[in-house]
């Protein structure tokens, strides 16, 4: 890595002047001057004081607080406003052995956590809640399914997956022994709307080295089909495990209603291991219910599973007086930028206070929100509001959040995205 001397003299991008500025003392080429700093991992537009013209979008740079003292290492791409993804605050090099350790160090919380014992879905690296801004990996049967945000992240994606393969070792077969491949299949998803990635046009922005594009989980005892090329996400949703298995033990003998249900976790977990009476799932994600169809047929259980807008199928319900023992809503994010948080907060009271309608006296509400940038006490107090706003009183009973394998780093808070409350409606 090129080192500058303290008399050397850069263009340096600085805004849009282009001036002619000087690098930190005896900086590392590529660079990064920074404006402010903090601990949290992005680094935005607007905390930049200038950057090396060397630098070119996906490169590893060399970072440096406003007094010219190195900060760390992170992923550059200036058509971001997140400029910078800081990846070490260590002078290491992201190297090889660099991505290998922090690969290796995700996965020994996965297997400290046991979680071949109980399924063979699950994420193996949560961006950055493994010090990997922006790389998203989870494991479904024999295949690695990568949904990158990043551009540095997708310009590395074969060097990661053949790294990520090395380390977990031959394809476990949990769920299909006499069909284990010699080795993992790889699929790849990324959004080339926010990072600016060219040059990858496939169908559903997904691509995959293999055959398949779809393939049978098992999670507690149930199976699943995944899609982790048309699904959403990676194809299936396992933040919720945990939830899913809790949920379950409140079920037995109930008429149990999963809003927003896309391919039936929750419904098929309350009618197979719960022993749910009845168990109806409304989703308006076509594809999805035809899914849940299929992993309603693959664990031979009767459910059903409607193709329906929730806010109609809710007050068609309630015009013909219907109610249910235990309600789930797990609606998709409904806020992305900070700009549209209000609106997403009027979108989780509206749901909500409908929703709260559903639940017979007594009955269970899990009402759960995957908005990151929507926080747990503000969320309890929409969701309280709204339970006013219809006239029901709500006790919590319970606070829960995504399973053990999505880690929150303290200095990024907002990667516990994932909040469930558990209510009694009185």
């Amino acid at each position: 890595m090129a080192v500058r001397d303290n008399n050397s003299r850069v263009r340096a991008r600085n805004g849009a002047s282009g001036k002619t500025v000087e690098p930190p003392a005896g900086a590392e080429s590529p660079w990064v001057l920074l404006r402010s700093a903090s601990l949290h991992p992005f680094v935005y537009q607007k905390m930049v004081r200038r950057a090396d013209a060397a630098a070119r979008p996906g490169d590893v740079v060399a970072v440096y607080d406003k007094a010219g003292r190195f900060f760390g290492r992170g992923l550059y791409n200036p058509r971001s406003q997140i400029i910078v993804r800081m990846l070490t605050h260590d002078e290491v090099p992201v190297d090889a052995a660099f991505w290998r350790g922090r690969l290796e160090r995700a996965v020994a919380l996965r297997r400290t956590l046991r979680l071949d014992e109980v399924t063979d879905a699950y994420r193996l690296v949560h961006a950055e809640g493994d010090g990997l801004s922006g790389l998203i990996a989870e494991r479904f049967a024999d295949h690695l399914v990568f949904e990158v945000f990043a551009l540095g992240m997708y310009q590395r994606r074969e060097e990661l997956a053949g790294l990520l393969g090395e380390v977990l070792g031959p394809p476990g077969c949990l769920d299909r022994p006499d069909k284990a491949s010699p080795q993992w299949q790889v699929a790849m998803r990324a959004d080339a709307r926010i990072e600016g990635i060219e040059g990858f046009h496939v169908p559903d922005h997904g691509a995959v080295a293999g055959r398949a594009t779809r393939v049978t989980i098992r999670e507690h005892g149930v199976r699943y089909r995944v899609d982790f090329i048309g699904g959403h996400k990676t194809g299936f949703f396992c933040d919720q495990r945990d939830n899913r298995r809790r949920l379950a033990a409140l079920c037995r003998e109930a008429a149990v209603l999963d809003l927003c249900c896309y391919t039936g976790g929750f419904s098929l977990c309350a009618k197979q291991l719960g022993g749910a009476r009845e168990v109806t799932g409304v989703d308006l994600d076509e594809k999805a219910i035809a899914i849940a169809r299929e992993n309603a047929n693959l664990n031979q259980v009767r459910a059903d599973f409607v193709y329906a807008d929730a806010f109609t199928f809710i007050r068609q319900m309630l015009a013909n007086g219907r109610q249910f023992d235990v309600v789930v809503l797990d609606p998709p994010k409904l806020a992305t930028y900070r700009v549209e948080i209000d609106e997403g907060l009027r979108k989780y009271h509206d749901f909500n206070q409908l929703a709260v309608q559903m639940v017979r006296p007594g009955g269970v509400l899990l009402t759960c929100s995957c908005t990151g940038l929507v926080g747990r006490d503000v969320f309890r107090e929409t969701v309280q509001r709204a339970g006013q706003r219809a006239g029901r009183a709500l006790q919590l009973f319970d606070e829960s959040g995504a399973a053990g394998d999505h880690p929150v780093m303290m200095n990024c808070p907002e990667s516990a995205y994932l909040k469930a409350l558990w209510f009694r409606v009185l």
